[in-house]
């Protein structure tokens, strides 16, 4: 389980994105991940065997360190490994190391050019990177129009919503949702879509939706507590952020957003400064 500070910096950082206007790509790179269940050890350490493959955003920074030697380790030995590969990337987008991430798979996809799961990596860590327009094209690479992946469509809304295209992500995850109807991964990006164009009620919607999935996401239950507390809902969205967090935690983030609401004259003011 994550420690109570990085549930805080989860919120804080979602507010630094929006600002930014990045925080939908940020929230797509973890969509087409494979997971595989793992024993106790593996968790701790963020190292699973090598017949699956690990999710960057699930990381903390001390298993995202030790994923770094261990996947690196692996991949050391044989730059061929799909697996080692795609797992060392990870861990290396984990631990901030984006770039690096970037170089590791460009090899890979070299080496597995037709490999699909090769090219969505790629193009998540491209998205990671700021390389939006080779993360769009890495992943349209890696989608088939005769089977297409949900999770490769709601990476390429993610992306394109980074792009400020925002009316053609949402096509994207409606396409995405007819595959996997009220997948919270797809929901929660659906949402933050909505957000990032100031359409607040919208998100609000969209994630309470995400939320009240039984598998939502801690990540889908934060964001929906930043649209609430950027609609001036405070107690509501301090009810929210609860669910994962301490009280007191919870209080504190909230009070981070209204003291940071209060600097900014309005939500437009913060919609425009990205």
């Amino acid at each position: 389980m994550k420690h109570e500070f990085e549930y805080r910096m989860e919120f804080s950082k979602g507010i630094r994105s929006l600002l930014a206007s990045c925080a939908v790509c940020v929230l797509a790179a973890g969509c087409t991940s494979t997971s595989s269940s793992t024993n106790t050890d593996a968790t701790e350490s963020g190292a699973i065997s090598s017949s699956g493959t690990i999710t960057a955003s699930n990381l903390t920074e001390k298993q995202a360190i030790s994923a770094v030697q261990t996947w690196g380790s692996a991949y050391s030995k044989n730059e061929k490994d799909k697996t080692a590969a795609i797992n060392y990337a990870s861990a290396l987008r984990a631990a901030g190391q984006t770039g690096q991430a970037v170089d590791v798979l460009r090899k890979t996809v070299i080496h597995h050019s037709s490999d699909r799961e090769a090219l969505a990596e790629y193009g998540k860590a491209l998205a990671a990177n700021g390389n939006f327009d080779l993360a769009l094209d890495a992943i349209r690479r890696a989608q088939r129009t005769d089977n297409p992946d949900w999770r490769l469509l709601a990476a390429e809304g993610g992306v394109l919503d980074s792009l400020k295209r925002n009316d053609e992500a949402r096509v994207r995850y409606r396409q995405a949702l007819v595959l996997a109807p009220d997948e919270p991964q797809i929901l929660n990006n659906y949402g933050m879509s909505y957000l990032l164009t100031g359409e607040l009620d919208e998100a609000e919607a969209i994630l309470k939706k995400a939320v009240n999935r039984p598998n939502a996401t801690i990540r889908s239950r934060q964001n929906l507590a930043l649209v609430l507390g950027l609609k001036g809902n405070f107690k509501e969205a301090e009810v929210v952020a609860t669910k994962d967090l301490p009280p007191e935690q919870a209080k504190a983030n909230i009070a981070f957003l209204r003291e940071m609401l209060s600097s900014q004259n309005t939500w437009s003011d913060i919609k425009n400064s990205g």
